[in-house]
């Protein structure tokens, strides 16, 4: 939100699940044009709510709350309020699409318990009861420190809540764009 750098410093810069958990996305789109050179890129791939989202649907609400307090995200921007932001700081979109529309395997598949996998057993379910079990083992015994099991569990409930907002398609975290700082303002 408050680079310690020149205006007008960097070629080109990127941000990949980043910007998301900035407080103000017009501030911190401003910030990344203040220190954008002239005429130069900045793409991002972006946590977003789709336009599937229905602010009237109670589980709706309750994944996209579920997401944002396991991943430590503010309000969940939807893609429409991330291409407005990124106008009001002064950018020209480039290009943007969500590319998890058209990928062939759905992006939360790893974090999916229903789906048996040996190399990602820790993901399963029952390697997550395995994890569980063991970080309350480990925090009992003062091996872990206090509050580990609170932490896994939100944590637990955010993997369960991407999981679920990718199966409903009302969340994103591959909305992609590419804006340009115009030569001249």
């Amino acid at each position: 939100m408050q680079m310690p750098f020149y205006d007008n410093t960097f070629d080109a810069i990127y941000a990949i699940e980043a910007t998301c958990h900035a407080p103000d996305a017009v501030g911190c789109y401003k910030e990344i044009y203040r220190v954008l050179k002239p005429g130069q890129c900045f793409a991002a791939y972006e946590w977003c709510i789709t336009d599937h989202f229905d602010p009237n649907n109670e589980s709706h609400k309750k994944t996209k709350a579920d997401i944002e307090l396991g991943n430590g995200l503010p309000d969940i921007r939807t893609t429409t309020q991330c291409l407005d932001a990124l106008k009001l700081a002064g950018f020209e979109i480039v290009w943007e699409r969500d590319l998890a529309e058209d990928s062939t395997v759905p992006w939360y598949l790893p974090l999916d318990t229903s789906r048996i996998s040996i190399t990602s057993f820790r993901l399963t379910g029952l390697g997550r009861l395995i994890t569980k079990t063991m970080v309350k083992a480990l925090e009992y015994v003062g091996l872990a420190p206090e509050g580990s099991e609170r932490v896994s569990s939100f944590l637990e409930k955010a993997a369960e809540g991407l999981v679920d907002g990718g199966k409903k398609e009302i969340f994103t975290p591959m909305y992609f764009f590419l804006a340009r700082k115009p030569l001249s303002e």
